[in-house]
Parts: structure tokens; sequence; C-alpha cells
């Protein structure tokens, strides 16, 4: 447990991100999350957060029929939800548990620097649980 209060979302977040350009189409961001293997694509409008594309977009869009012509944009969350590098694993998992996602960008000074996903969390928690010298 005391590992887990001294822990940051820095500690923790993936500083390698999946983005993709608000204009782009949602077959193209769905296949660049699926080649990364990622739940979550980042969606910019030029330098700017614009907002966050999920699987669970894609799979709205697919359910609904609406592929064609269909851009990021049009499917994303926007403005979404962000951390700091400095706050702790809890308040991000409080953001997403009240929130009901299970991703959320990672902002310092205004700029991403990450993403933070409910599975790095629950490796924190995983960890913290773990029997010593195992």
């Amino acid at each position: 447990m005391l590992r887990t209060l001294m822990r940051t979302v820095a500690d923790i977040m993936t500083r390698d991100l999946v983005s993709v350009d608000s204009g782009a189409t949602l077959t193209a961001a769905a296949q660049r999350m699926s080649g990364r293997r990622v739940g979550a694509a980042l969606v910019f409008d030029g330098e700017r957060l614009e907002g966050i594309l999920t699987e669970r977009d894609v799979l709205r869009a697919v359910a609904e029929g609406r592929l064609e012509g269909a851009t990021a944009a049009d499917w994303m969350t926007r403005h979404p939800e962000t951390v700091e590098p400095t706050d702790s694993p809890s308040t991000a998992a409080m953001l997403m548990i009240h929130g009901g996602f299970r991703h959320l960008p990672v902002v310092e000074s205004g700029r991403v620097v990450g993403i933070v996903s409910i599975r790095d969390l629950m490796k924190v928690v995983l960890d913290d649980e773990s029997p010593r010298g195992a």
C-alpha cells in the first residue's frame, strides 16, 4: 500500500502515444489502434488535444452502421478529462471510475506527455498485492 501512495501517474503512464489527426477516417484510426494493440488514440488538431477515440467509440459507429465517411472527430470524446504526471494513481482511478472510462491523457503545462489506462492502474495494484520476494 505504501508503494502505491509514493507513485505518481508519471511512473506508470505510457509515453509512446498513439495519435491521429481529427480529420482521419474512423477506419484509419481503428487500424492504427489495432496495429499498436491499444484501446485508445489521442485525437489532435495540430498540436492541440481535441479528444480521445476509444474502441468503444469505434464499436458504437459500427453498431450504428455509420462508418462511411466517418472521421475520428465524429466519434471521439471531446475535451476529455486529463491528469497531470504528478497526480497519484488513486486520483486517476477515481476519475476513471466516476467518469466511466478506461483511458486518461496525461497533460503537463498544456502539453500531452502520456496516457494512463485502467490496465496501468491494475498493474500497480497487482504489484502491491504480490507476495514480497516472489
